[in-house]
């Protein structure tokens, strides 16, 4: 008995060890990186003119106008940038914060020049907008899944708006307003990131950007009078783009 109980453990200690599985990813710490993309722009567009001495209510020509000068219109544009951000990871719980700051030159415009006024002269309204960048600052909120990241995002949102309106008839008047100012509105979107290295990650993500109406006043003038002239618009802002990031 002794010597098939050695026979026993000396087989057992032939046997290979099996390897230890490694730790799961940790997804804890800082970041930098870039991204890029592409991002669609949504505008409504709503231009009146009040009555006064130079077109005219009772002949119809203000209605007119003002129909003509309300429209919505869209503009894709390429979006490029960077972000940085650092994560805190409880289990597979993420929560972290990130702000980013692209590139984003979109112009949306409409104009309308197919209607007439009551004298039978042509007329044009035409509105645009234009912005320059794109920043967000955003918490992540997630479930990490080893290599494997998937967040819903949301927070502060913040462009310019470069807004104008003009308005010219065959019968000589003429109007145009304009402003600009800094926005800022709310985002809101998902995402997904995988580490490819130990301090490499790369993302693809959407987000949804909305941001308060910009408007502005002036006056049209033509023989024999003028008119105000009230100007205003909004702005939506989707994206989708992808990103690589360096973990600290």
């Amino acid at each position: 008995m002794p010597l098939l109980g050695g026979s026993t453990s000396a087989k057992a200690a032939d046997l290979p060890l099996k390897a230890p599985e490694p730790p799961a990813y940790q997804w804890g710490g800082c970041y930098v990186g870039a991204n890029a993309g592409a991002g669609g722009t949504g505008t409504n567009f709503n231009g009146t003119v009040d009555p006064g001495t130079y077109l005219s209510a009772a002949t119809g020509d203000t209605s007119t106008v003002n129909s003509s000068a309300t429209g919505g219109a869209n503009a894709d544009a390429f979006l490029g940038g960077g972000q940085v951000g650092c994560n805190y990871q409880i289990n597979t719980f993420v929560l972290g914060l990130e702000g980013d700051f692209d590139y984003f030159r979109s112009n949306p415009n409409f104009s309308n020049n197919t209607n007439t006024l009551a004298s039978g002269a042509a007329f044009t309204a035409a509105q645009s907008v234009t912005t320059n960048y794109l920043a967000t600052v955003r918490p992540r909120v997630g479930i990490a899944a080893d290599r494997n990241f998937a967040y819903l995002t949301g927070g502060a949102a913040f462009t310019d708006a470069s807004y104008s309106q003009t308005y010219s008839d065959a019968n000589g008047g003429a109007g145009a307003i304009s402003a600009s100012k800094a926005l800022v509105g709310w985002a809101a979107g998902a995402g997904w990131e995988y580490a490819w290295a130990d301090h490499w990650t790369v993302r693809a993500e959407y987000l949804y950007a909305s941001f308060p109406t910009t408007s502005a006043v002036g006056t049209i003038t033509g023989p024999g009078g003028t008119n105000t002239l009230h100007g205003s618009t909004d702005l939506v802002v989707q994206v989708l783009r992808a990103g690589v990031n360096f973990k600290f």
